[in-house]
């Protein structure tokens, strides 16, 4: 039998990552280091490389260069072991929309060798876990979308792996069941497992632990939410609703007082250093224009704020 490496607390370790498809690069030197029983978070718009590192580290693409393990197993080298200690979920829902409930688990019991003893065990585990007890006859492609992305995490899990991957799994998903299905993960990271979970909504970054965070195939910023926060502690940041957002952000975008406008939702978030001058000479170029604030006041900044100004960094830096 294969002896894994000596990781210590690390379950997932990344050095120096790179992956080209021609002359396209889609990972960029990646380096990260995931600890056992952690929620870390991979977010980034579509098409940063979050799933290309998710399958090098799933054993399904072969790095170019640099080094990854993964529950001590080396990706390049040992790809089954990998498969063999993770659970895998996709962005599109990886089930038989043809069979019931009952029928997808009893498949999935098999293809991840579940010993046929523990498999009732199991899938009524599972069946609990996603609420489905009284549909387990249902034929899948009459669920709700929520309750898909239950089954298939729950199919994912049946052999009990200690390292899951999760990439968007929310996608498509409404606000409701987005939040119940995280709450599942968080019973799964607090029973032990680690969660590997990529996602493009900046909201889904406040549930982990840490996270890193992707843009054109680069780690950009990698922490707590609450220090990738800290970042932005040198700006104060303001929420603007008026009666014409567009011409209010074009208005301000060019003021010596404004770092940065965005828009976010139906109005505007407004990046400043002095906020005290910034909120007069706001009003005052609004109300040359002749349009009305609705709002106009300090807040924290979200996750989003955080990844627009690190991204615009990232472009500053690049040019």
């Amino acid at each position: 039998m294969i002896q894994r490496e000596n990781t210590g607390a690390w379950a997932v370790e990344i050095e120096d990552l790179v992956k080209t498809f021609g002359d396209f690069t889609a990972v960029d030197h990646v380096s990260i280091r995931i600890r056992a029983g952690e929620v870390f978070g991979f977010l980034g718009p579509n098409g940063a490389g979050k799933s290309t590192v998710i399958r090098i580290l799933c054993g399904l693409l072969r790095p170019t260069s640099g080094r990854a393990t993964v529950h001590g197993f080396d990706v390049a080298t040992h790809p089954e072991d990998i498969r063999r200690n993770i659970g895998y979920m996709s962005q599109k829902f990886s089930l038989y929309d043809d069979l019931t409930v009952s029928e997808n688990i009893d498949f999935f019991s098999g293809i991840y060798g579940v010993p046929k003893a523990r498999r009732p065990e199991r899938k009524e585990y599972v069946l609990r876990m996603a609420d489905l007890e009284q549909r387990s006859n249902t034929v899948t492609r009459l669920l709700p979308g929520g309750w898909k992305q239950r089954l298939a995490l729950g199919c994912a899990i049946l052999h009990e792996p200690p390292i899951l991957f999760l990439d968007e799994p929310t996608s498509g998903v409404d606000p409701i069941a987005r939040r119940a299905f995280w709450d599942l993960i968080y019973d799964l990271s607090e029973a032990g497992q680690t969660i590997f979970v990529t996602t493009h909504y900046m909201d889904e970054a406040e549930y982990c632990h840490r996270l890193a965070l992707i843009n054109g195939g680069k780690i950009i910023a990698a922490g707590t939410p609450a220090s990738l926060k800290d970042e932005l502690s040198s700006r104060t940041l303001l929420q603007l609703d008026s009666s014409d957002p567009l011409e209010s952000m074009r208005a301000l975008e060019n003021d010596p007082e404004i770092d940065d406008v965005a828009v976010f939702g139906g109005g505007l978030h407004i990046a400043v250093q002095n906020a005290e001058r910034a909120t007069v000479r706001i009003r005052e170029i609004l109300a040359a224009q002749k349009i009305d604030i609705r709002r106009l006041e300090r807040i924290p900044p979200s996750m989003e704020d955080v990844f627009v100004a690190l991204i615009e960094q990232q472009a500053r830096s690049a040019a």
